[in-house]
């Protein structure tokens, strides 16, 4: 059995898409969560990989991805969830986190076959990022209270999906390091 590592999903987010005024309320909600995650993670040395959207942005790296949503009207979504020296970043194109990244061979060199995913949408990025990780034989967790949904109708029929046909298992996320 290898190590488990959190992956938070397209936090650093500016919030200027289409969607936003939906996910935003959503996210305000899983932010306590999120933060006590990551504190947990951190203080017991589990690896934090931050795995998030380039929003079309090619040139971009993850300090600049960084500064432009700390710099943009939601930063108090931000703030609390940075990346700090010891995390690592994976910028992806599209939804899964697998999608033509580097994250399966950075999984591979760190000996990591279980994986936390937390961060958003629940009923998308989530949701594809926890097939691919099923069909890549990786353990999944999912603390519910720490995944943002657009659609709370949608999230939850992800969730089940995810628990039944993925094997994900599904906890609050104060089970997870405590």
């Amino acid at each position: 059995m290898g190590k488990t590592a959190l992956i938070v999903i397209d936090m650093i987010n500016t919030y200027d898409h289409e969607d936003a005024d939906s996910l935003i309320p959503a996210v305000e909600s899983v932010l306590p969560a999120l933060t006590g995650l990551l504190q947990r993670a951190r203080r017991q040395g589990v690896p934090v990989i931050y795995v998030n959207d380039n929003f079309g942005e090619w040139r971009s790296h993850h300090g600049e991805i960084l500064d432009q949503a700390l710099s943009g009207p939601h930063a108090r979504l931000v703030e609390p969830l940075r990346p700090d020296d010891a995390s690592l970043f994976v910028v992806k194109a599209r939804h899964s986190i697998f999608y033509e990244t580097p994250l399966t061979y950075l999984l591979h060199q760190q000996e990591i076959d279980r994986l936390v995913l937390c961060g958003q949408v629940t009923e998308q990025c989530v949701l594809y990022s926890a097939l691919d990780a099923h069909i890549r034989h990786l353990q999944v967790i999912v603390p519910r209270d720490a995944v943002a949904h657009i659609h709370a109708d949608l999230a939850d029929a992800a969730l089940r999906m995810m628990q039944r046909n993925m094997g994900a298992r599904l906890c609050d996320s104060g089970e997870l390091w405590t």
